[in-house]
């Protein structure tokens, strides 16, 4: 299976496939022409001499020195090593083929000027699974993401590590191994087009927001099991109210849960137990659909900048070769503030209903912190704890970067983004989000077993029968943090959420 990318059609679907599953990727023969076309342009510019910004002038605050037709390549290699500035931990696996994929793509429509050779060696880096070693930190979000992306392209020439193959090597040992040498030079633009755009925090929030969607539906799971263990009220989840209002998420929510818990019998009706339940049962619908419509937003968005021409200058035809600012990264960044806030309420709504589930005052009968012999045992108590600790550090890192900004390049570019700082944030949530929703699972599995035998619903069943296969019930005091990493393992690859949609079809 492969993905034949052009530069105008890339969905995250198939971004997936390629960053996680690693399905190969080729240029159509469009997009090959259209390259060719711009190379073109660019070598025309250099043999006339015609003065161009980043072909043959300096970058940034430096734009207005001209460089003459003998440096224009020394230009773009000391763009790049100038540009690498990268520090912290590296980016993984999945988060550098996305950025690899999605810089291609870009290039891939056209207006960037890149030779066609240099393009499709970076392809071939992708399709090999050669994945540069790019640093995390140090991009401001416009002009682009130029520091990460600038330790991508120095790989092309030679320069850095690369990881291949689970070992941490030099990029011209493992080019040897195909009988390669690594370019002796970049042409004119070349090195500019590579690490002018928002790949980097596209990439990173494009995966972010793939968990996202996932993660919502487990959430919805993960509460159902919830309302059975506490009894909930099933009447505030009829469609009539929901269509009353008009949101496409709650709607949705609120027909997934109809779904999940269908023939349940712990579910209860109204006034049967009680009148109404806690806003963190009965407005499931209202927080997890709009968590769902803010990530439908997001997702518009992403696959925009997918298939974006984020390059400066950009080159339209023989006489038309325009700067502009495509490169900054206010869409992404005002994006994945959004999906940072729509994941933390997932976490907030979450542990509200952990805590209803262990506190005695408010669980329905359950015995305090979910243990049988509570006093000599602790139960569940510090798991709650540990739910709390994640959300209150969600709302920290839920802070907008995209309000803020700092001017570099001595103020010629004097608004930033800081559209990846944001999109690291949302992956940082992605994961504290997992973790509460699988102490919730966990939880609400032992509150069930505790319960009187009852039929769960059609979904609860199966995710119930699925959580006891990597976890039993606790009967005394044990080590809880292997427990709630099985549980959060088959959240993540898929096996949880697949198993129960294999039971009741589609979650919305």
């Amino acid at each position: 299976m492969t993905v034949i990318i052009d530069g105008n059609h890339l969905t995250l679907d198939d971004f997936i496939e390629v960053v996680r599953y690693r399905k190969k990727v080729y240029l159509s023969d469009e997009a090959k022409s259209k390259i060719k076309k711009s190379r073109t342009i660019i070598d025309e510019i250099v043999n006339k001499e015609k003065i161009v910004y980043g072909v043959n002038t300096g970058f940034g605050k430096l734009a207005n020195v001209v460089i003459s037709k003998d440096k224009v390549s020394e230009l773009q290699e000391n763009l790049l090593k100038s540009h690498a500035c990268g520090v912290g931990e590296y980016f993984n696996k999945e988060i550098t083929r996305g950025i690899m994929l999605l810089r291609i793509n870009a290039l891939a429509k056209g207006y960037s000027g890149i030779r066609l050779e240099t393009l499709e060696r970076l392809l071939f880096y992708l399709n090999e699974d050669i994945l540069p070693l790019i640093p995390e930190k140090g991009s401001l979000g416009a002009s682009g993401d130029l520091a990460p992306l600038a330790h991508m392209a120095l790989s092309l020439i030679g320069y850095g590590k690369v990881l291949y193959k689970g070992k941490i090597l030099e990029v011209k040992d493992v080019l040897k191994k195909y009988q390669l040498k690594p370019f002796d030079k970049l042409l004119a633009k070349e090195g500019l087009s590579l690490i002018n755009g928002t790949q980097v925090m596209t990439s990173v929030g494009a995966i972010t927001l793939y968990g996202a969607i996932q993660l919502s539906k487990l959430a919805d799971i993960a509460s159902c099991l919830t309302m059975e263990a506490l009894y909930g009220i099933k009447d505030a989840m009829d469609e009539k109210i929901h269509t009353v209002r008009g949101h496409s998420g709650q709607i949705e929510t609120a027909k997934n849960i109809m779904r999940i818990t269908e023939n349940s019998e712990y579910l209860t009706s109204q006034g049967e137990i009680r009148t109404q339940d806690a806003y963190s049962l009965r407005c499931i619908p209202q927080v997890h659909g709009a968590t769902k419509d803010a990530l439908k937003y997001i997702k518009e968005k992403v696959e925009i900048e997918m298939n974006a021409a984020t390059d400066n200058p950009l080159i339209f035809d023989e006489d038309t070769v325009t700067s502009g600012g495509n490169f900054h990264g206010q869409p992404m960044a005002i994006s994945f503030d959004f999906l940072k806030i729509a994941i933390s309420e997932l976490a907030n709504i979450s542990e509200r209903r952990i805590e209803r589930l262990v506190n005695p005052h408010l669980n329905e009968g359950l015995p305090a912190f979910l243990a049988k012999k509570s006093g000599v045992n602790s139960g569940f108590m510090i798991t709650q704890y540990t739910a709390a600790s994640l959300v209150s550090e969600n709302k920290v890192l839920s802070h907008p970067a995209s309000v803020d900004s700092i001017p570099s390049s001595a103020s010629q570019e004097d608004h930033v983004s800081m559209g990846t700082i944001a999109a690291r944030g949302a992956n940082d949530i992605l994961k504290n989000t997992q973790y509460v929703l699988a102490i919730e699972f966990l939880a609400a599995s032992q509150a069930i077993d505790i319960r009187e035998k009852k039929a769960l619903g059609k979904g609860t069943r199966r995710a119930h029968e699925i959580i006891r296969n990597v976890v039993s019930y606790i009967e005394e005091d044990t080590i809880m943090s292997p427990k709630i990493d099985k549980i959060r393992q088959i959240m993540m690859d898929g096996k949880l959420l697949n198993e129960v949609e294999s039971m009741i079809g589609l979650l919305l």
